[in-house]
C-alpha cells in the first residue's frame, strides 16, 4: 500500500510533536540534573551555629548564602551565637556573639558575617588585597581602636554578591581563614 501524501504528512507531524516533547522533558531533567549536582557540589557544610538559622535564611533571601564553618575561638570554653540582624531577598546580616541575647554591644560582640547582592550603588572595595579560595581576591580592612575596637573586616565578591566576614579587633590571618571556609 502506497500512503498518501497527506497521510505521510500527519504521521510526520505525530513524530515530531513527540520528538519534541520527550526532547523538552530530557531537557529539563537534565537541567534539574545539573543544578541539583551544582548544589550539592558547592555546599558546605557551615559550623554548627549556623544551623538554626538557615531554614529562616533560605526563606528570607534569595542570594547565595555563603558561611563559614571556621570562626575564631569557637571552642568547647567559648560559647558562640549567631544572631539573625537582617534579612531580605537581596542581603543578610549575621552578628557573632558570646550570649545569645548580644546586641552588638562591645562586651559581647564576637563579629559579623553579611551578604548583600552587588548593585550601581555598592561602593568601590577598599582596603590591602588578599589572595583568597578560588582565585579570589578579597579586601582587608584593619580594626581601629578608641573607646572600644572596631571589626577587622575581609570584604570580597563573588557571583553578583558582596560578602563580608568581620571580628571585632580581629587579625587578618584569622578572617582569610574563615572567609576560605565559606568559599570552599
Amino acid at each position: 500500500m502506497i500512503l498518501s501524501f497527506r497521510n505521510i504528512s500527519a504521521v510526520c507531524a505525530v513524530f515530531l510533536l513527540v520528538s519534541f516533547s520527550s526532547f523538552h522533558k530530557s531537557a529539563i531533567a537534565t537541567v534539574n540534573k545539573q543544578s541539583q549536582l551544582i548544589a550539592q557540589q558547592s555546599k558546605t557544610q557551615p559550623h554548627p551555629i549556623f544551623k538554626s538559622l538557615l531554614p529562616k535564611l533560605n526563606q528570607k533571601t534569595q542570594i547565595r548564602i555563603l558561611l563559614p564553618r571556621f570562626i575564631p575561638e569557637s571552642d568547647s570554653e567559648n560559647s558562640i551565637y549567631a544572631i539573625i540582624e537582617a534579612a531580605t531577598q537581596k542581603k543578610y546580616e549575621i552578628l557573632l556573639g558570646f550570649t545569645p541575647d548580644c546586641n552588638g554591644a562591645s562586651a559581647c560582640r564576637l563579629g559579623v558575617v553579611t551578604a548583600e547582592a552587588i548593585t550601581r550603588k555598592t561602593p568601590r572595595l577598599t582596603g590591602k588585597s588578599v589572595s583568597l579560595a578560588k582565585g579570589i581576591t578579597g579586601y582587608f580592612v584593619d580594626f581601629t581602636c578608641g573607646a572600644g575596637c572596631s571589626d577587622a573586616t575581609l570584604t570580597w565578591r563573588q557571583q553578583g554578591v558582596q560578602y563580608v566576614v568581620g571580628l571585632k579587633a580581629g587579625d587578618r590571618t584569622s578572617l582569610v581563614k574563615m572567609a576560605n571556609s565559606a568559599i570552599n
